[in-house]
């Protein structure tokens, strides 16, 4: 992997573990589905400022159209549960269970995009499981 995408990725962990614990204290002032609109909100304004700044043309195949709605329609349940789990939770626990999302992401890429899984693979996963469990129990 490139070290330009693992930079990206280090600048997403970083953020969201910031935006995590700010959202944690939005949701003790207002309204978790109040403070899940706001922040998906500055997400949308962030996103949209992006493409603009990249003046690249937009392609807007069918499917990929098809597929990226669909994507938010879970991304957005995901939200809810977050926000909400939140306000009803410990920060850390839902959190950290939540954020094991790879987890499910590393099967589906391997049942239905033909990714493969080395041993190493597995075994995070059961590490992974294995924390989820030692962390919500």
């Amino acid at each position: 992997m490139s070290r330009y995408a693992v930079s990206l990725a280090v600048v997403a962990m970083l953020s969201w573990g910031v935006w995590t614990v700010i959202a944690n204290e939005a949701t003790r002032t207002i309204d978790p589905e109040l403070a899940m609109i706001l922040s998906y909100s500055a997400a949308v304004a962030v996103a949209v400022g992006y493409v603009s700044v990249l003046n690249d043309p937009v392609s807007l195949e069918r499917t990929g159209v098809v597929l990226a709605l669909v994507a938010g329609v879970f991304a957005g349940i995901g939200a809810v549960a977050f926000y909400v789990g939140l306000n009803a939770g410990r920060a850390g626990i839902v959190t950290t269970v939540s954020a094991m999302y790879f987890i499910v992401a590393v099967i589906l890429a391997a049942v239905f995009l033909g990714e493969s899984l080395a041993p190493t693979d597995l075994l995070g996963i059961a590490f992974a499981i294995l924390a989820v469990v030692l962390l919500a129990s």
